[in-house]
């Protein structure tokens, strides 16, 4: 699980985004992130149990870097204000290939899962899976247990105002072959992060996105 002292590290960067703050601090931050990565190798175990075959990669290659790239942002803060964890067999390298996602945010605590912002040859493959095999694709999103916990796929990035070239316009699935993302995520209280059982429940929700999980490696492979 998280330590609180790791949101509260976390909660006192977003309040002291600079770099001075962040070095007097160094030894908090090592122990934070200390923290987070014992919490994957948790997640990592609870998913084993319904899913051999993510495997138990190395937690450090699983964990995005603190420092922000501000070369080409506006936005000049040098840190990231959260720790995002990604869960694959290939670690935050998964590039093409689906992944389970967990924000460690005293402000912005999500579970997801999918694939963002896929290279066009990768998004032209689950287009045209969602496309052929939509009965497949609806029934996924369709379950009770996953509209309940999970809800519809995030439209929150760039969606086509038409159907892509090569589609049918009148195609059941015309409204998710729009989307430039295919993913999911559910909100969830900061307090879970700091329960006993938040791996167990993370692994509960991610079971449930898993058939999605699933489609969509599978499209990719072909």
């Amino acid at each position: 699980m998280i330590k609180p002292s790791t949101l509260e590290f976390l909660d006192e960067l977003r309040q002291n985004n600079y770099r001075t703050w962040f070095h007097e601090q160094h030894d908090r931050y090592e122990e934070a992130r200390k923290n987070v990565l014992e919490t994957t190798e948790e997640l990592f175990r609870e998913i084993n149990k319904f899913d051999k075959k993510m495997g138990f990669p190395d937690p450090k290659t699983c964990l995005f870097r603190i420092a922000r790239d501000t070369r080409f942002s506006r936005d000049k803060e040098p840190y990231k204000t959260h720790f995002g964890v990604v869960l694959s067999p290939v670690g935050k390298t998964c590039g093409s290939q689906a992944c389970y996602y967990v924000n460690v945010d005293p402000c912005d605590c999500y579970l997801s899962c999918g694939i963002y912002m896929p290279e066009p040859a990768v998004l032209s493959a689950i287009r045209r899976a969602v496309d052929q095999r939509w009965d497949e694709f609806k029934a996924i999103l369709s379950k009770k247990a996953f509209r309940e916990e999970v809800g519809d796929l995030c439209r929150e990035e760039k969606v086509l105002k038409r159907v892509p070239a090569g589609f049918d316009k009148n195609s059941p699935a015309a409204e998710y072959l729009k989307l430039t993302s295919y993913y999911v995520y559910t909100q969830r209280s900061p307090d879970l992060l700091c329960r006993e059982d938040f791996a167990q429940e993370a692994a509960r929700l991610f079971r449930i996105m898993r058939p999605f999980y699933d489609f969509l490696n599978s499209a990719v492979r072909g």
